[in-house]
């Protein structure tokens, strides 16, 4: 039985002068250890649900697989109670934080390093900034995107997140076509983490690169949603939150339409304003 990503728990309430008893819903987060060929790769923090999506978008955003014919199978906890119909999956009883990814012959390069991602925030282990571009293009022109449509999206993802309603502590990431249609929504106690399992699902559907699609993150727009978004040929990205400065940057370098402090009516452009329609 998947354990819930939201468990109840009793706490001490302060309101108003006087103390009461409740109860509560916090956010699930505990480690996945990510194994390649069965040996171990790296510690994610994440909220557990949607490994697979997780395991293989991490595994995407670093250069080691680009599709799922490069993945022969993998090895998870029949307690995750996850099967996957574009990948073999072989529920196995292993520990319930351990995802295990069994490449083909035809893989991709295997990485020099191991991986330590955190829920906070990460770039996956990579060191210097050379080395996270080395593999990303400059992304396409397109598609055209009404500016108005933008907000929309923010209260569309809003009413995506369950576990938000009931804990406040999840972040979101969504991703829309050009006419502001859900194509996948995912959550998790890390914001890069959510993104890594909207990118998953896309490379078991069979849908990277993304480029006619719009990225809408809860927080705020770091180094690593951009580096990851942009590898997955995500044009257009729009933030509820600030970017950083190495984000703008990258955006900027690689053609991607970078929005922050979506909220309200009301947003910045950072980079690559063109896709914008008035």
């Amino acid at each position: 039985m998947p354990r819930p990503a939201a468990p109840d728990i009793r706490i001490r309430r302060w309101n108003a002068g006087s103390w009461s008893d409740a109860p509560d819903a916090v956010v699930m987060e505990e480690p996945l250890q990510l194994l390649l060929d069965g040996e171990p790769l790296s510690v994610v923090m994440r909220t557990p649900g949607q490994d697979i999506e997780l395991a293989l978008g991490l595994l995407f955003a670093e250069g080691i697989v680009r599709t799922a014919d490069d993945v022969r199978g993998l090895r998870i906890s029949a307690e995750s109670g996850e099967t996957e119909g574009a990948v073999h999956v072989e529920a196995s009883i292993v520990d319930s934080n351990q995802v295990d990814v069994h490449l083909a012959r035809t893989r991709r390069r295997k990485p020099e390093r191991s991986m330590l991602s955190s829920s906070a925030c990460g770039v996956c282990g990579a060191v210097m900034i050379e080395d996270l571009r080395r593999d990303l293009a400059g992304l396409p022109a397109g598609p055209s995107i009404d500016a108005a449509m933008l907000p929309r999206l923010v209260e569309r993802l809003r009413s995506s997140q369950g576990v938000f309603d009931r804990t406040g502590g999840l972040h979101g990431a969504g991703l829309f076509d050009p006419r502001g249609e859900p194509v996948c929504m995912r959550e998790d106690v890390g914001r890069h983490n959510a993104v890594d399992k909207v990118v998953g699902r896309m490379l078991l559907d069979g849908r990277l690169p993304a480029h006619d699609s719009i990225l809408v993150v809860s927080g705020r727009a770091g180094y690593e949603i951009i580096q990851k978004s942009i590898t997955a040929g995500i044009p257009v990205v729009a933030a509820v939150g600030a970017p950083s400065s190495l984000a703008v940057a990258l955006a900027r370098d690689f053609n991607q339409t970078l929005v922050g402090f979506l909220r309200g009516e009301r947003f910045n452009v950072y980079a690559a304003p063109d896709r914008l329609a008035h």
